[in-house]
């Protein structure tokens, strides 16, 4: 949804609501405001932050924010996960998480929402690569297909079976497509059996 008005960035980034959800974004002088997620979007999205915190953080490969405000290129945006490599978490002078990003995550993830357009989002993760995210993938859970960007070459659609490749950021991740949709499908639904009363 567009919010009526021009704005700069930085009369943008002073306005108190736009870190209440579902969070306002800009570009190009334009507010909108994120489509409110579904259920199958949040189970994906959560579902996501785990695997790639379980298997970075430990190995301090790097760290995985939801919905992180990156303010960078003109924009500020807030996409689904965000992930930023070791040596790129957003840290202050002390050490502490930074509350505000401006450069671009090495990864950012757009998963679709009823309401959302397919063009829109896809046109989101291309702009991402060319604004130095290395890596964009936007998620449809209800078609059930990822598309992986990088700068520089074709997105490539993944499904079922396929391996998301993400060895250049988290080297060893091992993720199919098929396997981060299987959460969408209640245990007890993929058994053929009904849930006990």
């Amino acid at each position: 949804m567009t919010i009526a008005g021009r704005t700069t960035l930085g009369e943008f980034l002073e306005r108190p609501e736009i870190d209440e959800k579902p969070y306002l974004e800009f570009d190009d002088g334009v507010v909108t405001q994120k489509v409110s997620p579904t259920t199958s979007h949040n189970g994906v999205q959560a579902d996501l932050v785990m695997r790639f915190n379980l298997h970075s953080v430990p190995r301090q490969l790097g760290r995985v924010f939801p919905e992180q405000r990156v303010s960078f290129a003109g924009a500020s945006r807030v996409p689904d996960v965000a992930y930023f490599t070791w040596d790129r978490i957003p840290t202050n002078a002390d050490g502490d998480l930074e509350d505000i990003v401006h450069y671009p995550p090495d990864l950012a993830v757009e998963i679709f929402s009823p309401g959302q357009t397919v063009r829109r989002l896809i046109e989101r993760c291309r702009w991402y690569v060319d604004n130095g995210v290395r890596v964009a993938l936007f998620v449809h859970p209800y078609r059930r297909f990822i598309m992986i960007f990088r700068p520089g070459s074709d997105p490539v659609e993944l499904r079922g079976a396929d391996r998301i490749d993400l060895d250049d950021l988290l080297p060893g991740f091992e993720l199919t497509v098929a396997g981060l949709f299987d959460l969408l499908t209640p245990a007890w639904a993929r058994s053929g059996e009904a849930p006990a009363e």
